[in-house]
C-alpha cells in the first residue's frame, strides 16, 4: 500500500527547462538569451510553434533558435517541447489526492469532519486578512466598472464558474462561463470583448486552457482577477489582482472547493451592494419574468 509520502514523491515534477535556464542562461550570448527568454515567457504557445515562428517573434534565425535550445542541453526543439508538455501536466490526479487524504485520516467520521472544518477555518482566516481585504476591494472596483464578466474554471472549478455566473447575471452584471476544454473553450473565448473583466480560478499548473485564456485576455486588454493558492504562479505574475484562497489541499491532499465558493460569493455580494440600484432593477425584472412562467398565467 502506498503511503501519502510515496504518492506525493512519485507525483512531483521539476521544471527542467527553468532549472537549466537559471543554471546556464547567464553564460550564453545576448542573442541566445533573448530566444530563451521568449520561450520561457510563452511556454504554452511554444508547443505549437516552429523554429521559424519563434525566430520571427524575436527577430533572429531558426538556426539561432535551435542553438539556443541545444545550449541548455536539449537535442532540439522537439525534445524541448516534450519536456514542456510534461511540465504542463497536473502534478497529481484526483485519485492520488483522494488516496493521500483518506490515508491521513483515522477512518472515522469525526476525523473527516475536522479535516473539512479546519480547512475552511484556515481559508476564512486568510480571506479576512488585511492583504486579501485590499485585493477584494480592488477586484470589486474592477467588476463594478466591467461591461461583462467572464469566469474561468475547469473541472470542479467549472461548476463554480457556472454558479457564480448565475449570481452575477441575477444582480444585473452580464456574465459568461469559460469552463470547457478544446474547441468548446475556443468558442467561449470568442465572447470576450474589450471592457470585460476576467475572474480566473487557477493554481500552480500552467495548463493550456488557462494560458490560452490568459493570452486572449491580454490581447484584448482585459484585467485579470486571480483566485489562487499559488501566489507565485505564472497566472499570478500576469494578474492585476491576486486573491489568496487556501483550499486545504496542501501536501497532495484533496482541495476544498467550498473555500473558492466563499470568495466568489464575497465578490458577487460586494458588487451587488456597491451598485444596489442596478441589483434591485435586475432582481425585480427577474421576478416579473418568473411570474409569467408560472402555470396558469395568461398572456395579456
Amino acid at each position: 500500500m502506498k503511503t501519502a509520502a510515496s504518492v506525493l514523491k512519485t507525483s512531483q515534477r521539476s521544471d527542467v527547462f527553468g532549472e537549466r535556464l537559471r543554471a546556464r542562461g547567464h553564460q550564453l550570448s545576448p542573442r541566445l538569451q533573448s530566444v530563451l527568454r521568449y520561450i520561457n515567457e510563452n511556454r504554452e504557445g511554444i508547443l505549437e510553434n516552429t523554429a521559424l515562428e519563434i525566430a520571427a517573434a524575436v527577430n533572429t534565425s531558426d538556426a539561432t533558435v535551435v542553438r539556443a535550445v541545444q545550449a541548455l542541453g536539449f537535442t532540439g526543439l522537439r525534445d524541448l517541447k516534450t519536456t514542456l508538455a510534461r511540465w504542463f501536466e497536473p502534478v497529481m490526479n484526483s485519485t492520488e489526492k483522494m488516496h493521500t487524504t483518506v490515508d491521513e485520516l483515522t477512518h472515522d467520521t469525526q476525523s473527516s469532519i475536522d479535516f473539512v472544518l479546519e480547512g475552511h477555518r484556515q481559508a476564512c482566516d486568510a480571506l479576512s486578512s488585511a492583504a486579501n481585504r485590499i485585493a477584494l476591494s480592488q477586484a470589486v472596483s474592477l467588476l463594478n466598472e466591467a461591461r461583462n464578466v467572464a469566469v474561468f474554471g475547469i473541472n470542479a472549478s467549472g461548476i463554480l464558474a457556472d454558479y457564480s455566473v448565475r449570481l452575477f447575471n441575477r444582480i444585473g452584471l452580464p456574465a459568461v462561463s469559460l469552463n470547457r476544454v478544446g474547441i468548446g473553450l475556443a468558442e467561449q473565448l470568442l465572447a470576450l470583448k474589450r471592457g470585460d473583466v476576467l475572474i480566473m480560478m487557477a493554481q500552480k499548473s500552467a495548463h493550456r486552457e488557462g494560458m490560452t485564456t490568459l493570452r486572449e485576455a491580454k490581447r484584448l486588454g482585459i484585467p485579470l482577477i486571480l483566485l489562487t493558492n499559488a501566489v507565485d504562479s505564472q497566472f499570478a505574475k500576469e494578474a492585476e489582482v491576486v486573491i489568496n484562497v487556501p483550499r486545504g489541499g496542501e501536501n497532495g491532499r484533496v482541495p476544498l472547493h467550498g473555500t473558492v465558493l466563499i470568495c466568489l460569493e464575497m465578490l458577487v455580494f460586494s458588487v451587488a451592494s456597491l451598485s444596489s440600484q442596478r441589483t434591485m432593477r435586475s432582481m425585480k425584472r427577474m421576478q416579473e419574468l418568473h411570474k409569467g412562467l408560472k402555470p396558469g398565467t395568461r398572456k395579456k
